[in-house]
């Protein structure tokens, strides 16, 4: 078992970035998902809402981020400082936590690509969002703007499974993107990683708790080249692969300390 690939996705809802290697933080790789778009309420703009999200490409630099897109012009922002946090929310049902503005430069930028107001912020300190006592294996304020845990895995043997559903039922096949993993690991059977929960995996020198499966949303139905919605994988795994009451697939991951990854890194699943 080794890991195949590495992505992050340095603006919460954005088109990923694949990396040769990544160093592993207390809250998830180095500088995934640590911007975000929020609406005028502060609360967070996904995939869920705006599909148009998957056009923009966001590059990391030394202080700062790049946007791009397709028919837009490259905008440089600067990581924000000195100025005063703003409290947001990853969702509306989530803790508010401090995040601090890009500016209107980025704000009229990411207005125009999505067709609706919206906010640039940066996590400059990774903080808790949400309550005590929501998630079996609690990660308190070492989480970005992820949705839940610090990382997710997937495995290509369970892609291939799902992909030989949809095969069955004549629909096409989908690419590991639509479920927008940090980790992506072969040579496992299919769905082994579902019976990891609660215990320990080893991927190189880095040591995790594999926090659980991962519930599917409508995010997964939208292609991440394109923004077309379908209705694919979620019909087959409700088809195949319901686990009280939710989709799973992937591994939620909390990393026990940092460290680097890197492709072709070995993985030690539990006995």
């Amino acid at each position: 078992m080794r890991l195949a690939a590495l992505h992050t996705y340095p603006v919460k809802g954005c088109h990923r970035i694949d990396h040769d290697g990544a160093r592993v933080e207390p809250w998830g790789l180095a500088g995934d998902r640590r911007w975000m778009v929020v609406d005028a309420d502060g609360v967070g703009v996904t995939q869920r809402e705006t599909t148009a999200l998957v056009r923009l490409r966001a590059a990391p630099r030394d202080g700062g981020l790049l946007l791009r897109a397709a028919g837009r012009p490259d905008l440089d922002v600067a990581e924000p400082a000195d100025v005063e946090p703003l409290p947001v929310r990853v969702f509306r049902s989530r803790l508010a936590v401090p995040a601090l503005p890009a500016g209107p430069a980025a704000d009229d930028w990411l207005t125009a690509l999505l067709g609706r107001p919206a906010r640039l912020v940066h996590l400059a300190r990774p903080a808790r969002h949400l309550a005590p006592g929501d998630r079996a294996h609690d990660t308190g304020d070492q989480v970005s703007f992820a949705d839940e845990y610090p990382l997710l895995l997937t495995t290509t043997a369970s892609l291939a499974a799902l992909n030989g559903w949809l095969a069955e039922a004549g629909e096409a096949p989908v690419p590991m993107s639509r479920f927008r993993p940090n980790l992506v690991v072969d040579g496992t059977p299919a769905w082994a990683e579902e019976g990891w929960a609660g215990r320990a995996v080893r991927i190189g020198a880095v040591r995790f708790r594999a926090a659980g499966p991962c519930g599917r949303c409508v995010v997964t139905t939208t292609d991440q080249e394109t923004g077309v919605r379908g209705s694919e994988p979620l019909r087959a795994l409700g088809r195949h692969h319901t686990v009280d009451r939710k989709l799973p697939f992937g591994l939620h991951l909390v990393p026990d300390g940092p460290g680097e990854l890197r492709v072709g890194d070995p993985l030690t699943a539990p006995d």
